[in-house]
């Protein structure tokens, strides 16, 4: 009996997680068994979060559709930026800590821990409507995650570029507003309420202070403040000439 075949090909950013033989053109794959559209792609390389749409023989179809022999599966990935609310949330896995401040600075809602495991991670991206960026494959192939992606870069800053430019995040910045240690929305405080918790000489130097409700953490806007700067003013630019 000859084996059953379909041809696949994916389209764009897909490429980067398909084997190189296989990139920018059709080509035969054999089935086995009868594999749900997600499962195909998956056990290809792709992870469903980055796709967008499918069609077979040219009609759109769901994850949930069965592959078949004699078709053709056309794989499309998400198109940038991906629309996310207003104030998107995020989390983010044990590998991505530095990526992780880099949103907190931004203003952004981001969750992460060094010791989330893969599955809460899924579960917590799905429950909370949060967008999981990882480098772990296998917990973007979940199937409770609906929005994800993997960071190609692996330098922090060149990470932070990427995933500000796919969700166009930003006109949704508010930097300097949310604590970059735990989280939490900062709040003014005046030079007499973070006395005692500053080095001396911060306060003759500075009168303008955010405090964190939830670490206790106190910030001015020292050296480290104008480094957080230049790289929003840096963002910012790059969305304008993209």
């Amino acid at each position: 009996m000859s084996a059953r075949q379909l041809t696949v090909r994916f389209h764009g950013a897909l490429n980067d997680f398909v084997a190189p033989e296989r990139r920018e053109r059709a080509f035969t794959h054999v089935l086995q068994g009868s594999p749900s559209v997600k499962d195909l792609i998956e056990s290809l390389g792709p992870p469903h979060p980055e796709v967008d749409v499918v069609l077979v023989d040219g009609e759109p179809v769901g994850f949930g559709h069965r592959a078949e022999a004699d078709t053709t599966v056309e794989v499309y990935p998400a198109s940038v930026p991906v629309p996310l609310p207003e104030l998107p949330r995020f989390i983010l896995d044990v590998g991505l800590g530095r990526l992780s401040g880099f949103l907190r600075m931004l203003g952004f809602d981001t969750l992460w821990r060094n010791d989330y495991a893969d599955d809460l991670l899924a579960r917590l991206s799905h429950d909370e409507s949060r967008v999981l960026l990882t480098r772990d494959l296998g917990v973007l192939k979940r199937s409770e995650v609906v929005q994800g992606y993997y960071p190609r870069a692996t330098d922090p800053a060149h990470q932070l570029v990427e995933v500000v430019r796919r969700y166009g995040l930003t006109s949704r910045m508010r930097p300097f507003s949310r604590c970059i240690a735990c989280n939490a929305p900062l709040s003014t405080a005046t030079p007499d309420e973070v006395q005692g918790r500053i080095p001396e000489g911060v306060a003759e130097r500075h009168s303008h202070f955010q405090q964190c409700p939830g670490c206790k953490r106190v910030f001015w806007p020292g050296t480290h403040h104008e480094r957080m700067q230049n790289l929003v003013d840096t963002l910012r630019r790059l969305e304008q000439s993209s």
